[in-house]
């Protein structure tokens, strides 16, 4: 989401770290052009001035000038400075209260409010344990509830029946005496949006929390929306009364400077972030791993953690086993492939990586993609069981037949063929280190990585 910010910043970084020792006007200079950086990536003007205030106040003293990395001191500060303006401390759901407590969602249509709420259901009944129930108030939208019923289904999580002609508070009312019957822990409301803001669209969303008393009431913000999303969490925090920020498509082409405003301008934490389409793209938002991806420092142990939560730990066993006898083969690979799109968006994944913002023109080149992964895969499931044990088979009638029945090229399949070659040899690398290969840090002797898919 933030990429055009990250490269801008990165930018002037560079020229901090290789001026050696600063002047207060080098400070100065620089500051100025982070202010125009923040600016064009949407981040909301008086935000903007108190960002920059805050950090020319640390940044310009005796400490930094004289500091023997000064242009590092520098980074620093700003790093602490977003890691501020977004939130130092995780805000997590709060779900304290006799049960069932509600959480009530609220957001223009279109932000992607009922996806969040099954999103949430889910995350709540799979990682928490919670025993959850979802309602549908849109009563405008056609088919509205219909959609909530339906993800409900998919995330296994039980939904209020419609009933035709029936008022928002009058689903309420029947969606609470339901939830204390059945021992329910967190009652889910999804609210009616517009398409953009008025006076009745906001009356009934505090007539319903004035009715349940929510927990929590969650703002369900487009991070694609830019300025819009701030006056729009300005208006709901106004009127309504907002806990917290759920952004989605924050996985997208967005500039992401509303995420850095939303919380300054309200006073509000961001706690969620939709990271995919997917039900359980969902994620806490982490001040200090987003602040560290805005720098181009990366997410490692977001990253780690997605591959715990996804990597079948039976199947990596079997992996290592594999690889100290030398014997990685093509299914090996096609593998690996699909644990890689289970653990979502491979850009967002690549994003992750400390430093990878140097290399952007070459994984541009490369063309990495949950698409590219997918051809990759078919092409190896196109293959015969005794070409995917021994590709020295693969002859060029061969290699056109996979091409056809993989819906690829001759050329697609002779880079695979390629990748798979320098994996080999990397895992016969790490077959002569023996268990010592896997111990932290250790690195086979004359180990060269492999290119990039598809490259």
């Amino acid at each position: 989401m933030f990429d055009a910010l990250t490269e801008r910043l990165g930018a002037v970084f560079d020229k901090l770290r290789k001026r050696g020792a600063l002047k207060e006007a080098d400070v100065d200079a620089a500051l100025r052009e982070i202010r125009v950086a923040l600016l064009e990536a949407d981040v909301a003007l008086p935000v903007v001035k108190d960002f920059i205030a805050r950090v020319k106040e640390r940044a310009v003293g005796q400490d930094v000038v004289r500091s023997v990395t000064p242009g590092q001191m520098v980074v620093k500060i700003v790093y602490d400075n977003l890691v501020e303006m977004l939130g130092e401390a995780p805000a997590e759901i709060n779900l304290v209260g006799v049960p069932p407590v509600t959480v009530m969602v609220v957001g223009l249509q279109g932000s992607g409010k009922t996806t969040t709420c099954a999103k949430l259901a889910s995350r709540l009944q799979t990682r928490d344990k919670k025993k959850v129930l979802m309602a549908s108030v849109d009563v405008y939208r056609p088919a509205a509830q219909q959609q909530l019923a339906t993800l409900g289904e998919q995330a296994q999580v039980p939904t209020i029946t419609a009933v035709l002609g029936e008022r928002p508070l009058a689903i309420v009312k029947r969606a609470l005496d339901r939830a204390r019957r059945e021992g329910i822990d967190v009652l889910i409301l999804d609210t009616a949006g517009r398409l953009h803001i008025d006076e009745a669209m906001m009356k009934e969303a505090a007539e319903v929390r004035a009715a349940v008393n929510p927990v929590e009431t969650l703002l369900v913000a487009d991070a694609m929306t830019g300025q819009d999303a701030v006056t729009i969490a300005k208006e709901f925090q106004a009127k309504v009364g907002i806990t917290g920020i759920a952004l989605t498509r924050v996985d997208g082409d967005a500039r992401g400077g509303a995420a850095l405003s939303m919380r300054a301008v309200t006073g509000c934490p961001i706690k969620l972030m939709g990271t995919g389409e997917k039900l359980d793209a969902l994620e806490a938002f982490q001040a200090a791993r987003i602040a560290g991806q805005i720098l181009g420092q990366g997410d490692i142990v977001g990253l780690v953690e997605k591959a715990q939560a996804t990597v079948d730990k039976d199947d990596a066993e079997k992996l290592a086993q594999r690889a100290l006898k030398g014997q990685f083969s093509l299914n090996d690979m096609a593998d690996q492939f699909r644990q890689l799109r289970k653990m979502g968006n491979v850009q967002g994944l690549i994003g992750m990586i400390p430093g990878i913002n140097r290399f952007k023109s070459q994984i541009a080149d490369a063309n990495i993609d949950d698409g590219m992964l997918k051809r990759q895969e078919a092409i190896i499931l196109s293959m015969t069981r005794q070409e995917r044990r021994d590709p020295r088979v693969l002859n060029g009638s061969r290699r056109r037949r996979i091409a056809a029945g993989s819906g690829t090229t001759v050329q697609d399949v002779n880079r695979l063929l390629k990748q798979f070659q320098q994996m080999s040899t990397l895992m016969k690398q790490v077959g002569k280190l023996g268990k010592r290969a896997f111990a932290p840090g250790a690195i086979p002797p004359g180990f060269k990585p492999p290119l990039p898919p598809g490259r």
